[in-house]
């Protein structure tokens, strides 16, 4: 249906990719091509409910609700374009050759589309695709639209302690250091992350000795965590949304990185500092302990990138 009710005569472009908010953020580039590429499609990006706040930022999308192990919402027959931006594997290839598109936009042999390439950054995998099938990308075009939230009055230090998994989570004590040092600085220091995320944040906060009130962790409506690090002077986080916020707005931010390599998932040049110690990499994403990349990262490191960024 259209905005008046009527039937959507549109044909139909179905983008898979579900996935977490960094992985959203990396395949924007994609997004605005395909958006570009179709204009007179309807476009639909199928990935979890909790994402259409960033997705409206995308423009141009409406969002299914979809998950890798349930069948799409969609009745075979009424998609013209399917796009896998998931990954290669039978799982999401099956899912979109289930709803029977027209065409179907993919890597390998499902969409006549390019072999996988393993060390690819992941911005440029999905631009690579669809520059295969002639559509045109460009993997640096990250921006956003900013969210409607009223502006901040000042731009605050936005420290992000938490991660999806605890590779990913760097000493609270470490972050707490980092925060005591931007509030010694004159930075109004706020702390972002999840409701699971609130009581670490809580933590770091009362290890800096700054007041729960800095810790907004928990409160936040996504869009409102958006127009949070829009108006940033500076993010600290591991490799997270966060950070795949401050690149879309062009935010100064230092990421730490553990698992992941910067190579496939860092921020493209700007004003933005990675930190990681790739020698000690173990790589597993899904530990529950941190990888020691990233803690190979002490405090004096993160300290020396903001001095760098002109914020100490």
């Amino acid at each position: 249906m259209d905005s008046t009710g009527a039937p959507d005569a549109r044909p139909t472009l179905l983008v898979l990719r579900a996935l977490k908010l960094g992985d959203l953020l990396v395949a924007v580039p994609a997004l605005h091509a395909l958006r570009r590429a179709f204009p007179g499609h309807r476009l639909v990006y199928a990935g979890p409910a909790w994402l259409a706040d960033i997705l409206e930022l995308v423009g141009g999308f409406e969002l299914l609700n979809a998950a890798l192990d349930k069948p799409l919402g969609v009745t075979p027959g009424t998609v013209d374009i399917a796009v896998n931006l998931h990954g290669r594997g039978p799982e999401s290839t099956s899912l979109l050759e289930s709803v029977g598109p027209r065409r179907m936009i993919a890597h390998g042999t499902a969409g006549g589309g390019p072999p996988w390439v393993e060390q690819l950054h992941e911005r440029e995998r999905w631009t690579r695709l669809l520059r295969w099938h002639g559509i045109e990308a460009d993997p640096l075009e990250v921006r956003l639209a900013r969210p409607k939230a009223a502006a901040s009055a000042q731009p605050a230090a936005v420290v992000h302690v938490g991660a999806a998994y605890g590779s990913r989570l760097w000493p609270e004590e470490r972050f707490a250091s980092v925060a005591s040092a931007l509030d010694g600085a004159g930075h109004e220091v706020v702390f972002t992350g999840s409701a699971d995320e609130r009581d670490r944040a809580l933590r770091v906060a009362r290890q800096a000795g700054l007041p729960d009130a800095a810790v907004v962790a928990g409160t936040q409506l996504l869009a409102d965590f958006a127009a949070t690090v829009a108006d940033a002077g500076v993010v600290v986080s591991a490799d997270t949304g966060a950070a795949h916020l401050a690149t879309a707005y062009s935010r100064p931010s230092v990421v730490l990185f553990g698992p992941a390599p910067p190579e496939r998932w860092g921020p493209p040049a700007g004003p933005h500092v990675v930190l990681t110690r790739a020698e000690l990499r173990r790589g597993d994403v899904f530990a529950d302990e941190p990888d020691p990349a990233l803690l190979g990262v002490g405090v004096q490191d993160v300290l020396a990138a903001l001095r760098g960024l002109g914020l100490l």
